[in-house]
């Protein structure tokens, strides 16, 4: 028998704010010191009263209007009331029945709700010196801005779900509205899986696999879990709505506890915080609208209509929101030098780009932003090589010094002599002396082995310390082999 997925998530993020949700202690990722960034408010001592965080609010509307959703005039907080040992109050202030952003869309899949909530501080388990097992708890995190979008089950297949993640990051990013490190906790997944019989229309029963934080784990978790649940129903079984969590080690889920109900959490008002009336609260819509960048759909799209990209090259340069910045800015240099788009440099900058210079922050370690390689510098560069000007080896070379230095290519060529020779008149001794000290490889190619002529250009490059203008020096050795 067939069956056939359904798929929603629901998607945690932490929002980039300087203090917490409700109250002033710092939000800060990078603390890496226990219970450091802690008040009486969100450790949930008796007597505090939360606050709005103002900032909080104005990001949620920002998302919401990213995705094209509903933001709500009016809107409220509530109690969700449930114990874990990471939870200092006993309850969560959570959004229920009046989120701030309803009716949205992102990649055609549907977004039932965004709304904002506290996080739960962290816990890690380990063993004492005695080797009894202990729970710590770190309250850093306990009460940050955590915004919760949840689709509708609209999702298919795990590519779906892991693309939709992606889109959803990429979007938060460009926004500034969350670093969404799924690394580091701030972004994590949870997918809703149930699967029925093709060719009905009524969903099977749903298990929610929670805390995927990672792309790849989406995936594998969504795979595994249709296919556990196809052997379960084949095999005769019934699938219990419950939460079952991810074993990244053993690639599979486990079941962690029968799944709650929303009756479960006893949702009531937030008695100590009022109802948000958006237009009371200076918070402008309309103003925030405006601060809207372009997002990564749009700006996929609109650089592969004006420069030629392919789908996957143009997702690959928009992915961060500097690197297509870079990428752009380095194009209308290009556009300026040469009085208009060339889609032959444009295709040679775009290879270098995600290439040679990806590669070599990427073996450094550091960041674009951090890279001395200006976008006028890197056109340039680019420049010179298209003019064939200097040869691909000098150019990795040279992007590795003004990496170092920040120096002008142009400049860099000049002094270190390091323009590329296409002077027939003064490359043609020299390969006439490789093709008389390599006989072998001359009969080779006389024999049908074209590929042999390669050796022989490399030893040219070689011998004019890699300056030699390869194209032309295969142009001459194609005519003196003849």
């Amino acid at each position: 028998m067939d069956y056939i997925p359904t798929i929603g998530l629901e998607i945690h993020a932490e929002l980039k704010t300087r203090t917490k949700m409700f109250c002033h202690s710092l939000n800060d990722p990078s603390e890496t010191k226990p219970n450091t960034n802690i008040c009486p408010v969100c450790t949930g001592q008796p007597g505090t009263l939360p606050t709005i965080n103002k900032r909080a609010i104005e990001l949620m509307v920002k998302i919401g209007l990213a995705l094209d959703g509903k933001i709500a005039e009016r809107t409220k907080f509530d109690r969700k009331n449930y114990f874990y040992p990471d939870l200092p109050k006993g309850y969560q202030i959570s959004q229920y029945d009046e989120p701030i952003v309803s009716g949205a869309k992102l990649l055609g899949v549907r977004i039932t709700r965004v709304h904002l909530e506290e996080d739960a501080a962290s816990s890690a388990h380990e063993k004492d010196a005695s080797g009894k097992e202990v729970t710590l708890v770190d309250y850093n995190r306990a009460g940050l801005p955590l915004m919760e979008l949840v689709t509708e089950p609209d999702i298919t297949n795990a590519g779906q779900a892991s693309e939709f993640a992606k889109e959803l990051q990429r979007m938060l990013r460009y926004l500034d509205a969350s670093d969404a490190d799924m690394e580091k906790g701030q972004m994590r997944v949870e997918a809703n899986i149930s699967i029925r019989p093709s060719g009905t229309e009524k969903l099977g029963t749903k298990v929610e696999v929670k805390n995927l934080n990672s792309f790849r784990a989406v995936e594998d978790a969504i795979v595994y879990e249709i296919d556990r649940q196809q052997a379960v129903l084949l095999g005769g079984g019934k699938i219990i709505q419950e939460t079952r969590g991810w074993d990244e080690g053993k690639k599979e889920t486990f079941s962690q506890r029968i799944k709650e109900e929303a009756h479960d959490y006893r949702y009531f008002p937030e008695p100590d915080l009022p109802q948000l009336v958006m237009s009371e609260s200076g918070i402008d819509v309309v103003a925030l609208k405006k601060e809207i960048p372009e997002l990564p759909m749009a700006k996929r799209d609109r650089f592969m209509a004006e420069y030629a990209l392919l789908y996957d090259q143009a997702d690959a340069v928009v992915a961060d929101a500097a690197s297509a910045k870079y990428f752009e800015e380095a194009i209308s240099e290009l556009e300026t030098e040469e009085g208009g788009k060339r889609a032959d440099a444009i295709k040679l900058l775009y290879n270098y780009y995600t290439s040679d210079f990806w590669g070599l922050l990427k073996e450094l370690g550091i960041p674009l932003t951090a890279s001395k390689v200006t976008p006028e510098n890197f056109a340039d560069l680019i420049m010179l090589l298209a003019a064939n000007k200097i040869s691909s080896r000098s150019a990795k070379d040279l992007l590795r010094k003004m990496n170092e230095t920040g120096s002008d290519p142009r400049e860099l060529v000049k002094t270190g002599g390091l323009e590329q020779v296409s002077d027939v008149a003064m490359l043609e001794p020299i390969a006439q002396k490789v093709l008389e000290e390599n006989p072998k490889v001359v009969a080779d190619y006389k024999k049908g082995k074209t590929a042999a002529i390669q050796s022989l250009i490399g030893k040219t490059i070689g011998a004019t310390q890699g300056k030699a203008n390869p194209g032309v020096v295969k142009e001459i050795f194609e005519r003196l082999l003849r």
